[in-house]
């Protein structure tokens, strides 16, 4: 038995869970909030058989996209040589963060 614990941002999420679904595999969903670019994500748990890890995999992989985002600091910051007005920084946001874990002991009750 895997544990599958997958970290995709919320504009995925509802694809991803839709699919597995689709598919027959249970998914249990955490909404998390983003941390410094505020943007939300979503915590997926899936319970499986070791030997359907890799078809979970694939779904994820195909459903979540990352995408660029522009994000700069809101204020300006006092320096002792004077004012430095940071400038946008274009970064990739999405994708996931995955973690396959083994499970010891499975209980349903």
């Amino acid at each position: 038995m895997k544990l599958i614990i997958a970290i995709v941002n919320d504009e995925d999420a509802i694809d991803v869970i839709d699919l597995l679904n689709e598919k027959g595999y249970r998914v249990t969903k955490l909404a998390t909030t983003g941390g410094f670019l505020k943007s939300g994500n979503t915590t997926l748990m899936i319970g499986i058989e070791a030997d359907k890890v890799d078809a979970v995999l694939g779904v994820i992989e195909e459903t979540c996209k990352t995408r660029h985002q522009v994000v700069t600091n809101p204020s300006p910051l006092s320096t002792t040589t004077g004012v430095y007005v940071p400038y946008p920084v274009d970064i990739e946001v999405g994708g996931a963060t995955i973690f396959v874990l083994d499970v010891d002991n499975f209980i349903k009750i």
